[in-house]
């Protein structure tokens, strides 16, 4: 008997010790725990218990069973059953801290009829003092705690409800008997609990060790790769409401891109990668690793980036004004942009286009350069964004070839368009234009010069330039603000900018001495007839020819 006391006495103070610590050494309420340490450890629909390890909610299994049991949880769980809108019902977890993300409902009393209404919604919680919080789709970085935690109503097909209870039901049943059970019985386990603890604490120390490396392994990939600070998605989910479509700024190439609000107050914009667009990794990974080492007040800044789960996200300082092409092509909007005001963008363009070319430790060929991707700030100072499909050259480097031809019809040089050659007088030809639509508050619908200028900004600006009628082209609104000297002046250089020959056009160095000064210009070159079709919606490549040169030159 005396045998059993002190084994008795043994196991308490070990079990005690085991309570108190993590089986890493570290408290399992301690903020340097793995389920605080490590966002989205165990995937979605998972959850750290009181051991730190990652188990599923009930009516939920592993997605790779294999790697769940190697500590590889961040794949996570899916459901046993699938949902029915109609027919869900909601099962209470105790004792939990809340998921990450989530939105807010704070006039709503009725949270479960709330959230059975809307078949997005995967669960609930009551917040104390009225109101309501939801949760769409999966859930990430639900922790079993001992003090604080809340109810958390998730849903749950009809069918699930009965066996979930009944394994509840069950084990409240497993504690009532080791406790009622006879003292042989509780002597046993205690004593094979002692042993098991033992084990188990040397092994979890193991795991807590390999979900460290993998974890830790992935963050330094991340860094080296990206070279920006990481943003945890969980983080960005919240700052947008989880992506709410009331969040969404507007809708690209690359994706979506939605207003933010970080837990610190600061206003950020985040691009979100679509499955679906026409841009993938690749085009992610260059806008990153481009802009990460570009500073300067004429282009947009990046914050950081996420990549995280399927997620690729870029985080860039908000910009209130929008963009662009939101004020010069609309009727009422256009107005607010005064003659000041659009100098000062087409300067501030110049400009950053000026440090992409020269300035820069890299340089960069932006290869995009349109209205959507000039920004506005909320002094309307203009910078130049959306990095994706730039391409970066070494200081000896000044035009490569490609078989891809990428950008936005209407602003793509001749040669790239033709024959996938690019360089920085590319870009050149993309200003060119772009200054011409930000003085004529017209879109340039086909690439260059035809017989037909109705469509063709260049074409039809040409035409008047030679006639000497230039001022017609500018937008009716400017009539009280321009200064013609300065506007006609403007006009000459998106002329030359957007001439035909790469090696007519000026260098940006030089275009921003021309729009700074009153140097006298070259005269622009008299264009080709020269044809481009609009892109087909399935294909990538655009028809072009040339038909016969003009040899009228201007008479001014």
């Amino acid at each position: 008997m005396e045998t059993i006391l002190v084994l008795l006495l043994l196991v308490a103070v070990s079990c005690s010790s085991n309570s108190n610590s993590s089986p890493s050494g570290l408290n399992k309420n301690d903020s340097r725990s793995i389920c605080n340490q490590y966002s989205r450890v165990c995937g979605p629909n998972g959850n750290c218990d009181e051991t730190q390890t990652c188990v599923c909610f009930d009516g939920f299994t592993p997605k790779s069973p294999y790697d769940y049991a190697y500590v590889n949880t961040r794949q996570g769980c899916v459901r046993i059953k699938p949902l029915n809108c109609n027919t869900d019902v909601f099962v209470r977890y105790s004792s939990l801290k809340e998921p990450s993300g989530g939105y807010s409902l704070s006039n709503q009393e009725d949270c479960m009829g709330k959230c059975k209404s809307e078949c997005s919604c995967m669960a609930y919680k009551v917040v104390v003092g009225g109101g309501c919080k939801l949760w769409n789709g999966d859930l990430f970085d639900a922790v079993l705690v001992k003090q604080g935690g809340q109810d958390l109503y998730i849903r749950m097909p009809a069918s699930e409800e009965q066996a979930i209870s009944t394994e509840q039901g069950r084990n409240k049943g497993v504690v009532v008997g080791i406790v009622v059970g006879s003292s042989v019985v509780v002597i046993s386990m205690v004593m094979a609990s002692w042993y098991m603890l033992r084990k188990r604490r040397a092994s979890k120390a193991l795991e807590h060790v390999r979900i460290e490396k993998i974890v830790t392994h992935d963050t330094d990939t991340q860094k080296e790769d990206m070279g920006l600070p990481l943003f945890d998605l969980s983080r960005i989910a919240m700052a947008t409401n989880n992506f709410s479509p009331n969040n969404k700024l507007g809708e690209g190439g690359f994706g979506p891109v939605y207003k933010g609000i970080l837990d610190d107050g600061q206003e950020i914009a985040v691009k979100r990668l679509s499955s679906s667009s026409g841009q993938g990794l690749n085009e992610f990974k260059t806008e990153v690793k481009l802009i990460a080492k570009l500073q300067h007040r004429n282009l947009v800044k990046l914050f950081g980036c996420c990549i995280q789960e399927e997620e690729k996200l870029l985080i860039y300082e908000y910009m209130p004004n929008k963009s662009l092409d939101y004020f010069i092509f609309d009727h009422e909007r256009r107005s607010a942009l005064d003659w000041s005001k659009r100098s000062n963008i087409i300067r501030g363009i110049a400009k950053g286009l000026l440090y992409l070319h020269q300035d820069s430790k890299l340089r960069i060929i932006h290869r995009d350069l349109k209205t959507s991707n000039i920004l506005l700030d909320t002094k309307m100072d203009p910078k130049i964004s959306d990095f994706g499909l730039a391409r970066s050259f070494g200081s000896n480097q000044s035009k490569a070839n490609t078989n891809r031809v990428v950008g936005t019809f209407g602003y793509m040089a001749p040669e790239y368009a033709i024959n996938g050659e690019f360089s920085i007088k590319s870009d050149v030809f993309s200003f060119g234009i772009l200054l011409l639509e930000i003085l004529s508050g017209r879109r340039n619908r086909r690439l260059y010069y035809t017989s037909d200028n109705t469509d063709s900004l260049y074409g039809n600006t040409w035409d008047l330039w030679k006639q000497g009628r230039s001022l017609e082209l500018v937008d009716e609104c400017l009539k009280e603000s321009r200064k013609v000297c300065e506007v006609q002046r403007c006009i000459h250089i998106g002329l030359l900018c957007a001439q035909q020959y790469p090696h007519d056009r000026p260098t940006m160095s030089s275009v921003v001495l021309m729009l700074g000064s009153e140097i006298d210009l070259p005269q622009p070159k008299a264009p080709t007839f020269f044809i481009c079709e609009p892109f087909d919606a399935s294909s990538s490549s655009t028809t072009c020819k040339n038909e016969l040169s003009i040899t009228e030159m201007d008479p001014r």
